[in-house]
């Protein structure tokens, strides 16, 4: 039987300046669908998993697009409510070498923005599912979303479900502080954290030391502690950072450490790779589906963190927001083949 997984989020269109040109150089855009609970929902279904994905989305052709394109890769649209005026938007201008990536979000009264407590039975979502991944995206985007949220943690939590959280702060949708007054609450219901560099302070406000994101610094113990102490103060199952190293837009080292009720006392830091990027939106989400994959079909922490990692390098070699690889093509690179070579 497959594990059935549910992600609760917005799905947005997304228009990307083609070729790295500009904003203001542009005269189209390409057109494609994402957004970080959608991306994960794309991938675990991608894995042979029965993946579900909550939202709300207008009855009009924009809407349904967003529904029929989540269709086409196997995710379950059941609960997705109909409503509300407009589909949430995102431009993407990408960035090459030292010129950094740009995101300007159209999203305000989207249709998901808009959701009310009632419009959701959580219990019925949850019947017969296994695990629950949502972010701080989705809570960023107003008051009654963020109730909405709460309410599915409280009905996961009462139905024996696993909950996953990627931190996932944004700030060109709230402040610090507004993040920390509410996720920390939520943080009593998860038992999976992940997060980047930065998440953990600015979504829950730990101190991370010794550490220069931007010139490609990482001190490496400084987020063991952090791990340490996420787990100690929330009492988390498993706790996950991802490690990236900016070298430029065009190149990024990536790797990720877990800590988890296994192997208490020790971190585990996976493999690192030397990434040439082609587009790095949705690779934290392509980290945290893999991660849910492994931990639930992997037989230990070294080879869930390990898939996670993989599947996410591969990610960022791919244009779109979503993660089109398989089982497969992740085991090939998670044991060495790492190469680039045709594949006759």
């Amino acid at each position: 039987m497959k594990n059935k997984v549910v992600t609760f989020g917005e799905i947005m269109l997304r228009l990307s300046a083609p070729q790295h040109k500009r904003f203001i150089q542009a005269d189209c855009f390409e057109v494609a669908f994402g957004g970080g609970e959608a991306n994960v929902a794309v991938s675990l279904a991608n894995y042979g998993m029965h993946s579900f994905f909550v939202s709300k989305l207008p009855l009009h052709e924009i809407g349904q697009s967003a529904v029929n394109h989540l269709r086409m890769f196997g995710v379950n649209t059941d609960f997705i409510i109909r409503g509300g005026d407009r589909v949430g938007i995102y431009f993407l201008e990408s960035g090459a070498s030292q010129r950094p990536s740009k995101v300007i979000y159209d999203r305000v009264n989207s249709a998901v923005s808009t959701i009310k407590r009632k419009e959701i039975d959580w219990d019925i979502v949850f019947k017969g599912i296994s695990w629950f991944h949502c972010t701080g995206i989705t809570p960023a985007l107003g008051e009654e979303i963020r109730k909405v949220l709460l309410d599915a943690c409280k009905a996961a939590k009462k139905n024996k479900v696993i909950i996953s959280c990627d931190l996932n702060f944004r700030k060109k949708l709230w402040t610090e502080k507004e993040a920390q007054e509410t996720m920390r609450p939520l943080m009593k219901y998860v038992n999976v954290c992940i997060a980047n560099e930065e998440d953990a302070q600015k979504s829950l406000g730990l101190k991370i030391n010794s550490s220069n994101i931007e010139n490609a610094e990482l001190n490496k113990e400084s987020y063991y502690e952090v791990a340490h102490e996420l787990k100690r103060i929330y009492n988390f199952d498993s706790v996950a950072i991802t490690l990236r190293e900016s070298y430029s837009a065009s190149r990024n080292g990536w790797s990720a450490i877990l800590l988890d009720n296994k192997n208490c006392k020790n971190v585990y830091h996976s493999k690192r790779y030397d990434i040439t990027i082609v587009d790095r939106v949705g690779g934290g989400d392509s980290f945290a589906s893999g991660l849910i994959y492994g931990l639930i079909s992997k037989k230990n922490t070294k080879e869930a963190l390990e898939f996670a990692v993989a599947a996410s390098c591969l990610k960022q070699t791919i244009p779109g927001d979503f993660n089109l690889v398989n089982i497969e093509e992740v085991e090939k690179l998670v044991n060495g083949s790492g190469s680039g070579r045709v594949e006759r």
